[in-house]
């Protein structure tokens, strides 16, 4: 069977993408040294893979830089 990549991530997911507690997160995005939400429909949040995979890879360095990231 094939492994399946999610293109979007909860909160909780994307904070263990980083490597990092739930509050820690939560924090860095309320600060700005990571990019809000990039999906917010129906009171589902999520963030792109694509823009946490370029920030922990040091593709880009600011926030809004990940908001740019072509999907």
């Amino acid at each position: 069977m094939a492994k399946i990549t999610p293109l979007w991530v909860s909160e909780k997911t994307a904070a263990a993408m980083l490597d990092m507690s739930r509050t820690e997160f939560t924090k860095h995005v309320n600060s700005g040294s990571l990019p809000p939400a990039q999906l917010r429909r129906n009171g589902i949040i999520r963030w792109s893979v694509a823009a946490l995979e370029k920030i922990a890879d040091g593709s880009v360095a600011l926030p809004d830089q990940a908001e740019d990231i072509e999907l």
